[in-house]
């Protein structure tokens, strides 16, 4: 039995395990591409079941892991985990959910978790769970230094000065990548985004940045691309086509507090674009209870 692992940054650095998944649904993939071999687990594809393992202690979805060289400076090779659904692709390959990191939180915290963890990960890996299980490939690329850092886009230069950042450079690769076949049969022109807290600022950077791109994006305990916890100013023009947008937030949030994200949501009424917030009482800065329901929802609103 090959267990999968999820390491906590947090103090003393503890390794703890996962549900596993058994021998006979998963296997150790040898991909030239990866940076870590060992660490890389992906399904067979002899039974139609779900990739993930959920128990009542956590779950754990089997995944590959890819090295893109973004060809950016010494930050060049940049690490992404991806998995396809179960099955035979449709004709123009599968959807595609492209879901950002929070700071420190490495990519690898989507693919497993376990009911205990902080921030809401167990919901975070039911949010893997649940889109894979609806016919979406999930990709969850890492951020600097193995994803224990933050994203590019609320960070001066780079904020306003997005085309010389390497996350822009990532995102390129991304691109490309998809395009190519790298992550599996995909559908480039089916593509849809989410992250929390750094990773919610870097969904809102795919509507900035990436115009026509991203059909649809679910931004959690985030707002406006270049903003930064309290400190946000949401521009008075937002980009005519903004993809419609649902936030999810929790209302005791004092990280990023739900007010940043309730001034995005007006300036995308004001012009006229749609957009939606789920506000749960009690909830602080987490992953909310359900949140892959709404993101399956919000992103089979938008074919």
């Amino acid at each position: 039995m090959r267990r999968l692992l999820l390491l906590l940054p947090l103090a003393g650095c503890v390794v703890i395990p996962a549900p596993s998944v058994e021998e006979d649904d998963a296997q150790v993939v040898d991909d030239d591409d990866a940076a870590d071999d060992d660490d890389v687990v992906a399904d067979d594809d002899d039974d139609l079941g779900s990739r993930c393992a959920i128990d009542d202690l956590g779950v754990a979805c089997a995944h590959e892991t890819t090295t893109l060289d973004t060809g950016w400076s010494s930050l060049s090779l940049r690490e992404v985990h991806h998995q396809t659904p179960r099955g035979e692709a449709p004709p123009d390959g599968w959807p595609v959910a492209v879901l950002f990191q929070g700071s420190i939180f490495s990519a690898e915290t989507f693919w497993a978790a376990l009911n205990t963890d902080a921030f809401g990960y167990m919901n975070q890996g039911l949010v893997v769970a649940t889109l894979l299980d609806a016919g979406y490939a999930v990709v969850t690329p890492e951020a600097h230094l193995e994803g224990f850092t933050a994203w590019d886009t609320n960070i001066p230069p780079w904020s306003t000065n997005w085309d010389t950042s390497a996350d822009h450079a990532f995102m390129t690769a991304i691109f490309g990548a998809i395009e190519g076949g790298t992550f599996g049969d995909l559908d480039p022109d089916r593509l849809y985004a989410s992250g929390i807290s750094s990773g919610g600022y870097m969904t809102s950077r795919m509507a900035l940045s990436y115009p026509g791109r991203f059909r649809a994006l679910v931004v959690h305990s985030g707002s406006w691309a270049t903003c930064a916890g309290a400190v946000c100013t949401v521009p008075r023009s937002l980009p005519r086509d903004h993809p419609p947008v649902l936030f999810l937030h929790g209302e005791d949030d004092d990280v990023v507090p739900p007010e940043t994200m309730e001034s995005y949501l007006e300036r995308l009424h004001d012009r006229g674009l749609e957009a939606d917030a789920v506000v749960v009482p009690g909830v602080r800065h987490a992953w909310i209870d359900g949140a892959g329901d709404r993101l399956l929802a919000h992103f089979d609103a938008h074919p």
